[in-house]
């Protein structure tokens, strides 16, 4: 990948004072981590609608399915001007070649779940979505999304990452050629990283790709991709990833001795039980995978799905 990953974010996570109150809500992980490897489309839906630093503070009011935009004090109605700014926004955006959005939680605005929202008379009616981000996930349902606090649980932040990943590679094939050959690559590249997602959509997209002759091509891939994403939506949780290293020690059968046998076994009940995190087996599988130059393994996104210096596979 020459080109860093694009993705949509909260303008305040980056620092930037444009929140109601003049603050930010600087977030170290996105900006000194995550951001050696992506290039962020900062937006702030309530300042770029043409509200100003600092402003009232608003919250969701109503009917919590279609929930209205109102400044808390003098209940000013700014649901219109938020929806129409948003509408010309997700324009832009749709040319930005985004593989995903961090949206700021808690946000009336930007929050993508769990936002309060009140009654008439101030009391609590119940949770919703925030404006933009409601509008945003309609008109881009494929797209991985997240909140920056819900990041800061390791395995959906590990889900998120995995994703965004997954689509740029997605991408960076249809760029190649929308080929059938092109797809049969990247499915057979993603095997194990599909199986440790979601073996069941794993092989509904075998079955797809095996008839690809027989589709339109625009059907093709447009199934393709979605199948994809919502089958890297599915958390890939500690079970289905000791499936999947059992399945990757199956090559070696040949090749290991008994005791190295033993200490891989070890290692991965070891992990599924939580003692271990992850990245231990995975690294020795890699070991095992060059030392025996076994070529199918080498090419598994599985066992590089994403920079080693994000350290998603760390955590116990």
């Amino acid at each position: 990948m020459n080109r860093p990953i694009r993705l949509g974010v909260s303008r305040c996570l980056l620092g930037d004072k444009v929140r109601y109150d003049g603050g930010h809500k600087r977030d170290p992980f996105l900006i000194e981590t995550l951001g050696q490897y992506v290039e962020y489309v900062p937006v702030c839906p309530e300042v770029e609608c043409g509200l100003p630093i600092p402003r009232e503070a608003m919250r969701l009011v109503g009917n919590p399915d279609s929930p209205r935009l109102v400044t808390q004090k003098t209940g000013i109605d700014h649901t219109a001007r938020m929806q129409g700014w948003a509408r010309g926004r997700l324009e832009e955006l749709e040319t930005e070649g985004l593989c995903g959005f961090i949206f700021k939680s808690k946000s009336p605005s930007s929050g993508m779940e769990r936002i309060k929202v009140y009654s008439e008379s101030g009391n609590l009616s119940g949770q919703s979505v925030g404006i933009f981000a409601r509008m945003f996930m309609q008109r881009f349902p494929l797209l991985p999304v997240e909140e920056e606090g819900r990041l800061h649980d390791p395995q959906l932040r590990e889900n998120f990452i995995d994703r965004i990943f997954v689509l740029r590679r997605y991408r960076d094939m249809l760029r190649s050629g929308q080929t059938l050959g092109n797809l049969v690559t990247f499915h057979t590249r993603h095997k194990l990283q599909l199986m440790a997602h979601s073996p069941e959509l794993y092989r509904a997209m075998g079955q797809l790709v095996a008839k690809g002759k027989e589709l339109p091509k625009e059907q093709l891939f447009r199934s393709y991709h979605e199948h994809l994403m919502q089958a890297t939506r599915m958390k890939a949780t500690p079970p289905k990833h000791r499936n999947v290293l059992q399945h990757i020690m199956g090559y070696f059968k040949n090749d290991l001795h008994p005791d190295e046998k033993q200490e891989l076994m070890d290692l991965i009940s070891q992990y599924a039980r939580g003692i271990i995190p992850l990245i231990v087996p995975v690294t020795l599988l890699n070991h095992y995978v060059n030392k025996y130059d076994e070529f199918y393994l080498q090419d598994q996104t599985y066992l590089h799905p994403h920079p080693v210096e994000l350290k998603l596979r760390n955590h116990a």
